[in-house]
């Protein structure tokens, strides 16, 4: 069909399309723009920076579900495999489940956003995020949250923010906002940091042994960013219409006289149980007596009426007399001042299976974590829309539903264990020796068994004394703990606590873990609930965490203060080595010949990659004998030795003629031993002497003029018969 000439109605057409820029300083602008793409949802933007481009849209129902007390929030980041020109693999060719790298992004991005929506605020709310177009340079993840708050700030939906969310990397000394990808293999620190206009809300990220004040820096320069970023939202808020006034809504009833009721018959009952310091199981029997003994004054028509307002101002006075409580006694609900550890044992080589275990236990939580080390092909293979390459340091974490003593549906890996798993992860493998020192793939699996307050710091204790107990030679050994924080901003008063507990968390202001070594931080996770943490505060959170890592390194290397001098006995041996890359194909041989008749004859195992123009073996087996006699036959084909006229060898036969048979010299090289040859009487038949795939010993005594084939002798290394 010929459209030349052909005129188009787009009158029905009403695009207000705004854009705003932000400047980071190094010539790479950000851009926000909205009004021209998914105009129905409620807000929708595109941020992009290079050529890279996210889509953002934000939707929320008018409504509350019936009965929902609490935000349901969804938060989704995909990144398209078109946006990189590739297809997505597998038999459907399409976009399947989230990868783990996109749930992390999602993690991200949903730490940051909900402590922004009002807390009354009960409508289903989906925040959807979509790489469109990406580069090789400029990273998705670090616009992902600015993205979508953008996409909150001009839509009608109830919104305290904005916020942002930048990447900062130390990069030779200096601060990097939203590096690129070439940048950040440079860095020592690699952080996301997420903030409104007046604070850090969420802070993640890995670092090489840090200092508290290098980590605060970090923060700091992040937050400039941020406050840009935060006032072109504004900025662009404010030139569209629908984003002002934000919608009305009624999700919450109220009745002050019943508030009030409960706060003054329960708040002492709740202060004195909390200062009478007992077990997870003992206080939990505790407040529910409290709240069954206020519901039993309660009429059955005054229960169901009222009954979500019951729940949360019950709740809300237990959490008030537990804040109290600590802020003007220093008690916590364990009975432990505001520094104070829980109780640590640790056992090393629990398991005989496995090539290194370890049992983590601090207070109610506990961690058994497991070593297993695999070779080359052990590796995993990460092929996202962004990324193909493989990974040879691997931490699995599971959070069984009996570690908190409940029994609920299990439904595959949730995202909270990929996030757990990947924080530890972060912890330990900066400490990870060099692949030379090590050249295993290391895969650490984690079993949550208790959990009363931050499992994924048991975990990277567990899992450094479970790499150390499977001989291990890490840098140095890393230890993690939990920070919380209570304020009351009336007052003015805060306590920074130590190895929080669960309900801690729950109740308190802040969650901050933090990893590291004795010389410094490794890996870090902070969520923020308050507005207007000071980077004073912080830095004391920081100090002391520093303290409590100490403490409870100290009590791990009581149990186990350095790795084994020797992986355990059933555990796979690797010997790798470099060869040149010339010779990759003789190894490998046509179809795999050569490098499949060497395992099948040895017995090892044979690995064999280009790296940068480097020939990288690795031969593994269950003892040395076969790893070994690999090694020999391969480094004959990289390095083929020279056959020397004269001298005595020992080859395999290859191949029986009626006038001789072919002997292999040397891996790659034969020659004939002649019948004639064979001894110093007459032979009728070579068969009566050798066979095929039969060893012997030969000297060679020179090379045929006419064919160059080398002549052998085995009769001339006999005795003369008399």
């Amino acid at each position: 069909m010929d459209f030349t000439g052909a005129r188009f109605d787009n009158s029905f057409m009403d695009l207000n399309i705004v854009t705003k820029t932000i400047d980071l300083g190094d010539g790479r602008p950000v851009t926000i723009e909205t009004g021209k793409l998914a105009k129905q949802a409620h807000g929708s933007v595109v941020v992009r920076q290079g050529d890279t481009m996210l889509l953002a849209a934000a939707v929320s129902n008018y409504d509350a579900s019936e009965g929902v007390d609490f935000l349901p929030l969804t938060v989704d980041y995909r990144e398209k495999y078109a946006s990189t020109g590739r297809f997505p693999g597998g038999f459907f060719k399409r976009e399947a489940r989230p990868s783990d790298t996109e749930i992390l992004v999602m993690r991200l991005v949903d730490r940051a956003l909900r402590p922004t929506f009002p807390s009354d605020y009960h409508a289903d709310t989906q925040v959807m995020i979509q790489l469109m177009s990406a580069d090789k340079e400029n990273m998705p993840d670090s616009l992902a949250g600015l993205a979508a708050s953008a996409a909150l700030a001009v839509s009608d939906i109830p919104f305290d923010g904005p916020i942002s969310e930048v990447r900062v990397a130390r990069i030779d000394g200096s601060f990097v906002i939203n590096p690129t990808y070439a940048q950040l293999e440079e860095a020592d620190i690699d952080m996301m940091i997420a903030g409104s206009m007046d604070s850090i809300v969420m802070v993640e990220g890995e670092m090489n042994e840090v200092s508290e004040e290098e980590m605060v820096g970090a923060i700091e320069a992040a937050h400039v960013a941020i406050q840009k970023q935060c006032q072109a939202q504004l900025d662009m808020a404010a030139e569209v219409p629908s984003s002002s006034p934000k919608r009305d809504y009624e999700h919450e009833k109220q009745d002050g006289t019943l508030k009030q009721r409960i706060h003054d018959e329960l708040y002492q009952q709740y202060y004195d149980a909390a200062k009478n310091a007992k077990s997870k199981e003992e206080r939990g029997k505790t407040f529910k007596s409290i709240k069954d003994g206020f519901m039993a004054t309660m009429s059955d028509e005054e229960k169901s009426e009222k009954q979500y307002m019951l729940r949360d101002y019950i709740k809300g006075t237990q959490k008030k007399a537990i804040r109290d409580l600590l802020l003007n006694e220093g008690i916590r609900l364990d009975g432990r001042g505001t520094k104070d550890i829980r109780p640590i044992w640790c056992e090393v080589d629990y398991l005989p299976g496995p090539h290194g275990s370890a049992i983590f236990t601090r207070g109610e939580t506990q961690s058994l974590t497991t070593l297993t080390l695999g070779t080359k092909d052990d590796e995993q293979l990460i092929d996202n829309a962004l990324v193909r390459k493989t990974e040879k340091f691997l931490l699995h974490y599971n959070f069984p539903p009996f570690s908190t003593g409940e029994a609920r549906p299990i439904r595959g890996t949730s995202r909270r264990e990929i996030g757990h798993g990947n924080l530890a992860l972060r912890a330990l493998k900066p400490m990870l020796p060099p692949v030379d020192d090590c050249p295993y793939t290391i895969r650490l699996v984690s079993e949550i068994l208790e959990s009363n307050g931050s499992s994924s710091m048991a975990t990277v204790c567990a899992g450094t004394l479970a790499m150390m107990d499977g001989g291990i030679p890490m840098k140095r050994p890393v230890s993690g703990i939990a920070m919380g924080l209570i304020t009351d901003q009336e007052s003015g008063k805060y306590a920074v606590l130590s190895d929080i507990l669960g309900d801690e968390d729950h109740l308190g202001d802040m969650d901050f873990k933090v990893t590291g070594t004795s010389e410094g931080i490794t890996a870090c996770q902070m969520d923020i609930k308050i507005k207007g943490l000071s980077f004073a505060q912080l830095t004391e959170a920081l100090l002391q965490a520093k303290e409590g890592r100490a403490h409870i390194l100290g009590e791990m290397l009581k149990t186990m203060d350095t790795h084994r001098d020797d992986y355990k006995d059933h555990a796979p041996r690797i010997i790798s080595f470099e060869v040149p890359a010339e010779a990759i194909g003789p190894i490998i041989g046509p179809g795999g010949k050569i490098i499949n008749e060497i395992q099948d004859t040895t017995g090892a195992n044979v690995s064999i990659a280009d790296a940068d123009g480097r020939g990288m073996v690795e031969v593994s087996g269950d003892n040395k004998q076969k790893i070994d006699a690999a090694v020999a036959r391969i480094r004959a084909i990289a390095f083929p030795p020279t056959v020397e006229v004269g001298e005595v060898y020992e080859g395999q036969v290859k191949t029986v003629m009626p006038y001789g048979a072919f002997v292999e010299i040397i891996p790659g090289q034969d020659g004939l031993l002649h019948i004639s040859e064979l001894e110093h009487g007459r032979v009728n038949e070579v068969t009566d002497v050798i066979n095929e795939g039969d060893t012997v010993k030969f000297k060679v005594t020179g090379r045929d003029p006419r064919s160059g084939k080398l002549k052998l002798s085995r009769k001339v290394l006999l005795p003369k018969p008399e």
